[in-house]
């Protein structure tokens, strides 16, 4: 009969594994990283720590970041944070995060497909999106972008830039407010036919809602953007 294998690591799994790379790791440094929030694993009923496979390369990476970079805690810190949040973090002490970007043929496509959970700071979102703050309060003015908790999200971020570019024609962020209301009025449309749906019984409602919403979005925007094509060629 199989063994199950075990989900998560002891301490001292951990510190046989962290050994091989790094000769001088203790329990204490590892106890010592944990109260400084540099890791937080979980504990069983009777206290003891469980760590997984993740808690074990975010220790990699601040016992490489001190090793061979020679960086404060305080700095790894804000790097661990920067990549919980979908980034690359800075290059430099005092530089800025930025979002990690997918490549076709060796050309900067967007972002990466991963990237759904992108959480930006106000200044990250500015750098990222190459805008002022003026311009992005004025954006925001316009409801063509929120904020979400104390963070900006993927959407907000291809939304500022898909702003920026179009402004280059003399079209500003007041012409856009038509966008906006015909998002809310396609949003309206897609959770008449997902509402139903995630109201149903079963641990299977959600994934369906979410897949016909997925499904509906897309349609609405091959839809949109033809009826644009279509009325631009008639008007020539």
């Amino acid at each position: 009969m199989a063994v199950p294998v075990r989900a998560y690591l002891s301490i001292g799994e951990v510190l046989s594994k962290l050994r091989i790379d790094f000769s001088d790791i203790t329990i204490s440094k590892i106890r010592f990283l944990e109260s400084e929030g540099l890791i937080e694993p979980q504990r069983t009923p009777s206290g003891y720590r469980k760590f997984t496979n993740s808690d074990l390369e975010r220790l990699r990476f601040v016992l490489l970041a001190q090793r061979d970079q020679y960086l404060p805690l305080r700095v790894i810190k804000e790097n661990l944070d920067a990549l919980d949040r979908g980034l690359i973090p800075a290059s430099t002490i005092g530089g800025v995060a930025t979002p990690r970007l997918a490549t076709q043929n060796g050309e900067i496509a967007g972002l990466a497909s991963d990237e759904q959970d992108l959480r930006l700071t106000r200044n990250e979102i500015l750098s990222a999106a190459g805008i002022s703050d003026e311009q992005l309060t004025e954006i925001e003015s316009y409801g063509l972008i929120t904020i979400r908790g104390r963070h900006y999200d993927a959407d907000a971020l291809t939304i500022a830039k898909t702003i920026v570019s179009i402004s280059a024609f003399g079209i500003g962020a007041r012409h856009l407010r038509a966008f906006k209301t015909a998002a809310d009025r396609e949003i309206g449309l897609v959770e008449q036919v997902t509402t139903p749906i995630r109201s149903q019984k079963g641990s299977e409602a959600k994934a369906k809602a979410d897949e016909v919403e997925k499904e509906i979005a897309s349609l609405s925007i091959k839809l949109h953007a033809s009826l644009v094509r279509a009325g631009l060629h008639r008007s020539k």
